[in-house]
């Protein structure tokens, strides 16, 4: 017995004849554990045993390490201490993970055993099959951590952007693509998206991980949550009832969006494009009247004064009519129950009719007191535009509602409740004004402040 790697593997029954590596695999083993006194003798064989990484014998599917001890055209051998020599070839080659890119001999390398021996002897490993699950530790990772991460944009379809990260393709929908990135398209039309989203391909995004599953090959990434994050610091300088000055940025069917700070009017200052916020002006919240669309009332690039009424996470709620005065505190003053009006419709609906009396205030005459008996539809007794005689048959300034009948009414008429279903234009919901926000192909659904506008 030589004192050999080989010959005390051999010794200690590691190998079997049939198991023996031969030709050019015995000559690589001859590197095998190296810093192992290989004197002959018990006490030698006995640190040999205890030693767990030379007599661990790895399995079909795990990850060992190695030496690179051989380059070929096609191939590379690889020493596995304590065990014997292994080989990759062909396909296996491909890294995910680009750790064996330019690889020379002596570099350490990590590889897959597909087959504990080939037919030439070696451990078939793999190079593709631990880059893979490397890549994917690795993203796992920076989920866990919450770091940002830089992920370059490689197509692009109607529900989103196929994103590269390292060598791991990605899906970033677009509703979490951040405020400024976001298409803001008349109508919501797909096409239009689709054409704003293939301007982003080539670029580079900073985004955070949001959701990994390695077995279906699953990664989405979100720019909106590392804008979030980026901003705290900006956001957490503002408060529900301070007021900014910023310029309309976009106008939609639901509200117009504001960002802020601007400089001050006539100053040559600029904000950095990181200090930016964007806010929302609900529709119901531009003017104390009706509003039929923000266009009405302001214009694309307009500087406006607006109170911030809700911050919620990184959206920003604001309200342009709060910092007018009410119109309905004098409204008591004006009008009371019983009183005889002239009044112009405005609008139908199925349940009845909006009447102006003012231009500030206007009231509801529900279908059920436009005739006696009701007609089927409003739009039996009345068009747009028509001027009637109503009276008031209820009021209330503070819930901005104010009810009218088109019926012959008693002397002592009293105050009563106005219908659920009549309350006044200020009552109607952010959902039954707001448009659908376009479908994202599975992406989590798009809140208000992310429907694309113009």
């Amino acid at each position: 017995m030589d004192g050999s790697p080989l010959t005390v593997a051999f010794s200690m029954g590691w190998f079997t004849k049939s198991d023996a590596p031969t030709g050019d695999a015995v000559a690589a083993a001859t590197t095998v554990a190296p810093n192992v006194a290989l004197a002959a003798g018990p006490a030698d064989f006995k640190t040999l045993i205890a030693e767990k990484a030379y007599t661990h014998v790895p399995k079909a599917g795990e990850i060992v390490h190695g030496i690179v001890i051989g380059i070929g055209r096609n191939e590379v051998k690889v020493d596995l201490p304590g065990f014997r020599a292994g080989i990759v070839r062909g396909p296996e080659l491909l890294d995910a993970s680009g750790m064996t890119t330019g690889l020379k001999v002596g570099d350490a390398v990590d590889a897959t055993v597909v087959d504990l021996e080939n037919e030439r002897g070696f451990v078939e490993l793999s190079f593709r099959a631990a880059g893979h699950q490397k890549a994917w530790h690795t993203v796992e990772e920076a989920r866990r951590s919450g770091a940002i991460a830089q992920v370059r944009v490689l197509e692009a379809n109607k529900g989103g952007l196929l994103v590269q990260y390292g060598n791991i393709h990605g899906f970033l929908p677009v509703s979490q693509l951040s405020p400024g990135n976001y298409p803001r398209v008349t109508g919501g039309d797909r096409q239009k998206i689709f054409e704003k989203l293939r301007t982003f391909i080539g670029k580079t995004f900073d985004v955070k991980i949001i959701d990994v599953d390695p077995r279906e090959e699953k990664l989405i990434v979100s720019e909106k949550a590392a804008w979030e994050e980026s901003q705290a610091q900006v956001l957490a300088a503002y408060h529900t009832g301070d007021t900014i000055e910023g310029i309309v940025t976009a106008l939609a069917d639901f509200g117009v969006f504001v960002r802020f700070p601007v400089p001050e009017e006539g100053s040559s200052a600029t904000p950095l494009p990181d200090s930016y916020i964007e806010g929302l002006v609900h529709i119901s919240e531009l003017s104390w009247k009706r509003v039929e669309h923000p266009r009405d009332v302001v214009a694309l690039g307009a500087r406006v004064r607006c109170q911030i009424i809700n911050i919620e996470g990184s959206k920003i709620f604001l309200s342009l009519k709060r910092l007018t005065p009410d119109p309905w505190i004098a409204a008591a003053e004006r009008y009371h129950v019983g009183q005889r009006v002239t009044g112009t419709v405005v609008k139908l609906q199925p349940f009845g009719l909006f009447v102006e009396l003012d231009p500030e205030i206007h009231g509801l005459a529900h279908v059920s007191e436009l005739g006696d008996p009701p007609p089927a539809s409003p739009d039996a007794v009345a068009k747009a535009g028509s001027a009637l005689e109503f009276t008031i048959i209820s009021i209330d300034p503070k819930e901005h509602r104010l009810g009218l009948s088109m019926k012959a009414q008693p002397e002592a008429a009293s105050q009563q409740p106005v219908p659920a279903e009549a309350s006044g234009p200020e009552s109607i919901s952010a959902a039954d004004a707001a448009p659908e926000a376009p479908p994202t192909d599975g992406a989590p659904t798009t809140p208000a402040s992310d429907v694309p506008v113009v």
